[in-house]
């Protein structure tokens, strides 16, 4: 399966007539609908020189949080830490944000541009524990060719 979607993560980044914000869009709704636990899709980027993260594109339920500051919820703590943060119950973590009650299992990856964690890839899953090392490396994999459009 993530062997196709790389194929078609790589078409969507050299769409250069598509706007940049379009093809993140595309980019939500490719995985939200390729891969049967990805619930949620969405794209945080760090919002101009504030300590925060502002929603980008994302594919699934509408969300309240759409500003999230640093150190706040597994995507605050990822701006803060650089790396990957795998949640395969997001009942266990004490700073989880709730998105909606369905949410059983969170993956969250930095974003890097010329070696600076701009923003990052977060999704949840309605599944427990689905997440694989996988998942992580094909997320990496994502987060490089949405860096080359940044």
């Amino acid at each position: 399966m993530f062997k196709e979607l790389r194929q078609e993560i790589k078409g969507t980044i050299t769409k250069v007539n598509v706007p940049v914000d379009n093809r993140l869009q595309q980019i939500c709704n490719l995985l939200k609908e390729s891969v049967p636990y990805y619930d949620w899709v969405g794209f945080y980027f760090k919002n101009g020189d504030k300590d925060e993260l502002k929603l980008g594109a994302y594919a699934g339920e509408p969300t309240d949080h759409t500003i999230i500051p640093f150190g706040k919820g597994i995507c605050g703590q990822v701006a803060l830490s650089d790396k990957n943060f795998v949640v395969p119950d997001v009942k266990a973590q004490d700073n989880y944000i709730a998105c909606s009650i369905n949410v059983k299992a969170e993956i969250v990856v930095p974003l890097f541009a010329n070696g600076e964690n701009i923003g990052q890839i977060d999704i949840d899953s309605n599944t427990p524990d689905p997440f694989t090392t996988e998942d992580e490396r094909f997320l990496e994999f994502v987060n490089q060719e949405v860096a080359k459009i940044l």
